[in-house]
């Protein structure tokens, strides 16, 4: 690992505690102007006053905030896309090089292999050659590991455990510094994903949820079995009372909050 690599994943992932509180707010260029994310300065500026170690985006959405960043908070920014919800076809395509990431100040990329696709082969080859150029300049790159298709002969759910892990590890033998992933439902199925991978994990939130609680306790229990904090979106900035919630997020990934103390803060029974 290089000096830069090594200090860029610093601002990812905290030294005390190997965790990380990435918030995300890439979904703009695949769903358009989402409740939430309207006004890029407002909440990168929440996200800033909260401490949170990074927010994943888009060169557009950095552009039309960029005034609004704060030195301590990490940008990791976007490669790979290529599709909008009106197509339908979700297949990952590089839309940024090495170079632009470096030039945009990121301290991370992030690409998406979407495992199982039938174009998994063009996924997994562009995610390995886009590592390899973003190690060269002393980038890290985040992995989101998605799983579909069939094991055994049957279907599985996005969540499902041993496609996760299997995922989660074959995108950290592409090279990949950090792994952005679904959370598996129960910490021991879990275990068996971080103790599978030898990078850090970290969950994504998925779909717009209602159960503020479920969310804390969906974080909480990821951490107790073995992930490295969150990687998520629509559950903390389509909240009404979004300081609150990141401050939630923080305590519960940082200072070891349970989450009757994250409800207790935006009185959540």
């Amino acid at each position: 690992m290089t000096s830069g690599l090594a200090l860029r994943m610093n601002s990812v992932c905290r030294k005390t505690n190997g965790r990380s509180v990435i918030i995300a707010m890439d979904h703009g260029s695949i769903a358009g102007p989402m409740p939430g994310i309207e006004k890029p300065a407002h909440i990168v500026s929440a996200c800033a006053e909260a401490g949170v170690d990074g927010i994943l985006t888009t060169k557009g959405f950095v552009d039309a905030s960029r005034d609004a960043w704060d030195r301590g908070t990490g940008l990791v920014l976007r490669m790979t896309g290529g599709f909008t919800v009106l197509d339908g076809k979700f297949a990952e395509e590089m839309i940024m090089s090495a170079e632009t990431a470096v030039s945009y100040g990121a301290v991370c990329g992030a690409v998406t292999v979407k495992f199982g696709h039938e174009r998994e082969g063009d996924f997994i080859r562009q995610a390995s050659l886009a590592i390899d150029a973003c190690h060269r300049y002393g980038l890290p790159v985040m992995v989101e590991a998605m799983a579909r298709g069939t094991m055994r002969g049957a279907e599985f759910p996005a969540n499902d455990a041993a496609a996760i892990a299997l995922a989660s590890r074959a995108a950290a033998e592409l090279g990949a510094d950090i792994i952005k992933t679904y959370y598996t439902g129960s910490p021991e199925s879990f275990r068996k994903v971080t103790e599978g991978c030898p990078v850090p994990v970290v969950v994504l939130g998925g779909a717009k949820t209602d159960n503020v609680r479920q969310v804390f306790q969906d974080i909480f229990d990821s951490l107790q079995g073995g992930g490295k904090g969150i990687a998520v979106g629509r559950n903390i900035w389509q909240y009404d009372n979004l300081p609150g919630m990141l401050e939630a997020v923080m305590g519960l990934v940082h200072h070891d909050w349970s989450v009757d103390q994250a409800c207790d803060l935006i009185d959540e029974k």
